[in-house]
């Protein structure tokens, strides 16, 4: 078993922390096989009542995925071990949106790409002060994916569509606001709240007894713009809504989409359509595995990485550089198919 995760019985609770601090937590390929080693573990054993997701030190519960791994495997190797990062990584996902026992997971920092792939099947999603919440993967030329199809396209005013486009950091309250969190408590009271988790207590009176009223969520001021702008499922329809308004907040967002990939954009705008009129989980997580098996190998993920992570001069090339060259065609070809034996399957 990895030492990038610590993993303790505590009373009737089994807790998983997260333990690569210098790296905000991100999964390792690793990290993903021995969640699902320990969670197969404590589904037989009668003991375990329920399973803590948290963090050791630092200022995130998880930031991510393995970018360094995936970029290596795209310029390196065809994508192979990057591939298997994503089947093993999905298998943990799936894991544990079907988990029998209740998973509380503790979002209290940076929850983002990964992070939320781990934290949203949760029954229990608790958000901080600290919490910041983000599917950014469009400004690395890649789509949110961990689940990310099933979690946005079911939120509420088209504000998974919002998030997957832009990228955009939502608070603790907001988390809360859009559904994305079930309870929102001060950072202080988190230890208070395992403590009692381990002793038994019922979890949602744990959770509900040391809440706290949060600030006011500042994305609600614009629920009723990002409804009307992001009610598309054609880029182009988006940015052209956006700049048939002319206030500071469609500018900034317009701004910011003019950033992105058009690629990742296109994709991720099909993969929320596509994945809000699936069944099963499972059905949206072999969807995500065929999408990301393909634009993991695209030029724009190596690209973006360079630009955001490597290099950091926040300047990508991408390829297509516009929305109007990225062809139905070509997202046809990413969403197709694998051969029977490449597809994704659950555990």
């Amino acid at each position: 078993m990895t030492d990038e995760l610590l993993i303790r019985r505590d009373g009737v609770a089994g807790v998983i922390s997260l333990n690569r601090p210098k790296a905000i937590h991100a999964l390792t390929l690793g990290m993903c096989q021995g969640m699902m080693e320990t969670l197969s573990q404590w589904a037989g054993d009668p003991e375990v009542k329920a399973v803590i997701l948290d963090h050791s030190e630092g200022r995130g519960f998880c930031s991510g995925g393995d970018i360094n791994l995936l970029r290596k495997s795209a310029l390196e190797d065809g994508g192979e071990a990057g591939r298997k990062f994503f089947f093993d990584e999905y298998r943990l996902n799936h894991q544990l949106f079907t988990y029998d026992k209740p998973v509380v997971a503790f979002m209290d920092g940076i929850t983002m790409g990964g992070g939320v792939g781990i934290s949203q099947p949760a029954k229990y999603r608790v958000a901080t002060e600290n919490t910041r919440f983000a599917m950014p993967e469009t400004g690395i030329g890649l789509f949110p994916d961990v689940g990310g199809g099933w979690y946005l396209s079911r939120l509420d005013g088209r504000v998974g569509q919002f998030l997957a486009l832009t990228g955009a950091r939502l608070k603790g309250e907001e988390c809360l606001w859009a559904g994305l969190a079930t309870h929102y408590l001060p950072s202080e009271a988190l230890e208070e709240a395992k403590t009692r988790i381990a002793a038994g207590h019922e979890i949602a009176g744990v959770l509900s007894a040391l809440a706290v009223t949060p600030p006011e969520p500042k994305i609600a001021r614009n629920a009723a713009a990002i409804r009307k702008h992001f009610a598309f499922d054609t880029l182009e329809e988006v940015l052209a809504s956006l700049e048939s308004d002319d206030s500071e907040w469609a500018a900034k967002e317009l701004a910011t989409l003019r950033t992105k990939s058009p690629q990742a954009c296109k994709v991720s705008l099909r993969q929320l359509a596509e994945s809000e009129k699936l069944e099963t989980f499972a059905q949206n997580m072999a969807m995500e595995y065929r999408i990301g098996s393909r634009v993991l190998v695209l030029p724009d993920f190596a690209e973006g990485v360079r630009a955001v992570i490597v290099d950091k001069d926040h300047a990508p090339k991408w390829n297509p550089a516009t929305p109007e060259g990225v062809s139905d065609e070509m997202l046809d070809a990413i969403f197709a198919p694998l051969p029977t034996e490449e597809e994704w399957k659950p555990l």
